[in-house]
């Protein structure tokens, strides 16, 4: 997160006595205030980077859509709600409606270590059946904790269920790259991928969205930053 960045400088800032090492902290910060504010950055590098939007033929139906988790949260009482990547849920919940995809894989396991709490897929197995998704269509994968065990533990179960391929792959366009990297290198010969819940679309220009510093997105920053560094670590160590 560049905010963390800035953070950090100002503190040695506050410890350095050197007046050289000030003076190249000063630059520092200003240098990335500037450049991580800037929409017109930000915009330009996240649109490329998404995947284009994918249109399922409205004839194939596909076997399975496999719904990674990461849209979902629970408060102390272990009540569940929807998070900021919610598209995820309702894409898959629109193709099965809509005929595309013939069941829903919902994988997802408490993401965060050593917290005891109900797990993304008994939450998101309610959400479905409450929004019409016949219980028998939906596969129930709840051990993994991140992409690498969503691939490896869902394709242990489409095999064990001998659902045909292609399966449609179905998260956030912003995710989707190093997603697709690891279900290929997991061993999925034949995978359609369907973008969705995308952070960034092609809007009319606008002077505010191109020049004017936006301080929110020193936050926002962190989850493009999040994919290039997972996929570059996965790549390193044979995983993607």
């Amino acid at each position: 997160m560049p905010f963390n960045w800035i953070l950090i400088l100002l503190i040695i800032y506050f410890f350095t006595k050197s007046a050289i090492t000030k003076k190249k902290i000063k630059i520092a910060v200003l240098l990335i205030a500037i450049i991580f504010s800037n929409p017109f950055i930000y915009k330009t590098l996240v649109k490329k980077y998404q995947p284009l939007p994918t249109k399922l033929d409205s004839i194939k139906l596909y076997s399975v859509g496999i719904l990674l988790g990461g849209f979902s949260m629970f408060d102390r009482n272990d009540q569940g709600y929807f998070g900021s990547n919610a598209d995820r849920f309702i894409q898959a919940a629109n193709l099965y409606h809509s005929g595309n995809i013939k069941k829903i894989l919902m994988t997802g396991g408490v993401g965060r270590l050593f917290q005891k709490e109900p797990t993304e897929a008994s939450f998101a197995l309610e959400e479905l059946i409450r929004n019409g998704v016949r219980k028998e269509d939906i596969i129930f994968e709840d051990r993994s904790r991140n992409t690498i065990e969503n691939a490896i533990f869902s394709r242990a179960l489409l095999d064990s269920m001998k659902e045909q391929q292609p399966y449609v792959l179905i998260t956030s366009a912003l995710h989707m790259p190093r997603s697709l990297k690891v279900f290929q290198k997991a061993g999925y010969q034949n995978i359609v991928t369907y973008p969705c819940d995308y952070k960034v679309i092609e809007t009319k220009f606008s002077l505010t969205d191109s020049i004017i510093p936006n301080i929110s997105l020193l936050n926002d920053w962190q989850y493009f930053l999040h994919e290039i560094v997972g996929t570059f670590v996965y790549q390193l160590t044979g995983k993607a």
